[in-house]
């Protein structure tokens, strides 16, 4: 039982991780006027800067969480 919660809780950390990284980069796009995209996040740089602190931490929690024994 508890290698399954370890596998189990594997997967969905890497998947919160690798969702925080998605939406990080999204942010950044937004915040950098990429993404083409009409929202109130548009060509704020704040939201760019938010968006590298989100995906830094998705990039943590998916090392963290494939590491870990």
């Amino acid at each position: 039982m508890g290698s399954l919660f370890n596998v189990v809780f594997r997967i969905v950390s890497s998947l919160l991780g690798i969702l925080m990284i998605c939406m990080g980069g999204i942010w950044i796009l937004q915040g950098l006027n990429i993404a083409f995209l009409d929202s109130f996040m548009a060509n704020d740089k704040q939201w760019a800067i938010w968006g590298v602190i989100l995906a830094l931490f998705g990039v943590g929690q998916l090392v963290w969480s494939n590491t870990r024994r």
